[in-house]
């Protein structure tokens, strides 16, 4: 169960509690008015089933009490009501099903922020993946790859195109290419410091037949397992088993892709350039196509459970009448 507040102008709270009324998936209504100072008016809250909060959300939407006013969700720990169980086996589809469309856009929104921690993570992730490149390690490739924050802006992008919010989904992609950007330039500087030490040498990078050579080429195989992490990522996203994001980072290779093609311009190696960044951009496209693909599915999937919800409810309304 969700608990859903909203402070509401007092004119409108009429037309709030009525509908959080005859919502269905809602309970233990409670107005308190006046409780409202800034902004002004009265406190509205009741309990609302995960199931049932989207639908519930974009009606407030509608309202406009966003503007005039405040709407917050938050997860309820323990609920001992039997009026929220109710609610709970009245509400349509199942709970691990129901995807928050607000919580989802708020989530990847604010992982999609070019901020000096998320460019630094990007940055450092991208240098720990240059180090198992020229080594040939692949555990500190690994590593990397679990550092990385850029699954963050990938969801935003396929949030914001499922979503149709354009300006979302490019805000995303800006801080995607952004953070590669500056973590590829920062890298080279890295690998080029650490030749001018001796520490590493071009036949480092041109050495063959090693277990990290596949960071720099792209195969069908590269394809299809960026499609499945965009797959396993999304519904992690959506689903709050965020746990699986850890096993998502680590099946992908976006970061080695960007520090072996880091590598490679501080050494001149056109080939494994080319062969790095064909694999970037096979990976971040297909992570973004499944995760808009998962997206568009989900939504599908939760407006007919929906709308054969609401046919059997108006079947037994329609038969009790009946009778």
């Amino acid at each position: 169960m969700l608990q859903l507040r909203i402070i509401c102008p007092a004119d409108r709270t009429e037309q709030v509690t009525a509908l959080l009324r005859r919502a269905v998936g809602t309970a233990n209504l409670m107005v308190v008015p006046g409780a409202g100072r800034d902004p002004a008016g009265d406190l509205v809250v009741c309990d609302v089933a995960r199931e049932a909060a989207d639908e519930v959300t974009d009606e407030l939407r509608e309202l406009r009490l966003h503007e005039d006013g405040s709407v917050a969700l938050q997860d309820i720990a323990v609920s001992l009501s039997r009026r929220a169980e109710q609610a709970e086996r009245d509400a349509p589809g199942e709970p691990a099903d129901a995807v928050l469309w607000e919580e989802l856009s708020e989530a990847t929104h604010e992982e999609s922020t070019v901020s000096a921690i998320y460019l630094a993570f990007m940055t450092v992730a991208v240098m720990i993946a240059a180090c198992g490149v020229m080594l040939d390690n692949a555990v500190l490739i690994v590593g990397a790859m679990a550092v990385g924050p850029e699954f963050g802006p990938l969801s935003g992008v396929s949030t914001g195109l499922v979503l149709g919010r354009l300006r979302e989904a490019g805000r995303s992609f800006t801080a995607l290419t952004a953070g590669f950007a500056v973590a590829v330039a920062a890298a080279t500087a890295f690998v080029l410091a650490l030749d001018a030490t001796g520490v590493f040498t071009a036949d480092m990078l041109a050495s063959e037949d090693g277990p990290t050579e596949f960071v720099w080429q792209p195969g069908h195989v590269s394809l299809v397992v960026a499609l499945l992490a965009g797959i396993a990522g999304t519904l992690s996203l959506t689903s709050e088993k965020s746990g699986a994001l850890i096993g998502v980072a680590i099946s992908v290779t976006t970061i080695p892709a960007a520090a072996n093609a880091a590598a490679a311009l501080a050494y001149g190696d056109l080939e494994e350039l080319r062969g790095s960044g064909l694999q970037l951009a096979v990976n971040l496209a297909g992570i973004i196509a499944a995760g808009a693909l998962t997206l568009l599915v989900q939504k599908k999937l939760l407006e007919r459970t929906k709308r054969r919800e609401r046919a059997l409810a108006e079947q037994r309304a329609g038969d009790g009448a009946g009778r």
